[in-house]
């Protein structure tokens, strides 16, 4: 990794966590996006959450534009292969009650057994899944 790829990473992994502290100090809430996301869609208190959601989007979408070339766009995936991760993925967190952000950044932070083996968990199937979708499917370049 490059020296400014190195700087990107540690700014970007200052801004989550200071993210997480400012929401946790501010308004009492983890920051684990699918929960935001669908209280954001089915529940109460959605303002803060649209906000945060939009936040996610617009930051993405300027930082796409102003540094051309260090966001690829991988156009090579098989669409239903990307269908059925997204369903997986969607499975995974109603079962682990979580995400990765909410149990991998702010659970871990405070120290929960239970959002250490939900990480466990999520990481461990990711690398089988790269895995099995690289070396047994081939459908991963």
């Amino acid at each position: 990794m490059s020296q400014g790829g190195i700087v990107y990473a540690l700014a970007g992994g200052a801004l989550i966590g200071l993210s997480t502290v400012g929401l946790m100090l501010a308004l009492g809430r983890v920051a684990g996006l699918s929960g935001i996301m669908k209280a954001a869609l089915w529940g109460s208190d959605r303002a803060w959450r649209i906000a945060f959601l939009a936040g996610l989007v617009v930051a993405a979408t300027i930082y796409f534009y102003t540094h051309p070339g260090h966001i690829q766009v991988r156009t090579n995936f098989p669409a239903g292969w990307l269908a059925l991760a997204g369903l997986l993925v969607g499975i995974g967190v109603t079962l682990g009650n979580g995400c990765t952000s909410g149990h991998g950044i702010c659970g871990l932070s405070r120290f929960s057994v239970r959002s250490l083996v939900a990480t466990l968990t999520f990481f461990s199937v990711a690398l089988l899944t790269r895995y099995v979708a690289h070396h047994v499917l081939g459908i991963v370049p």
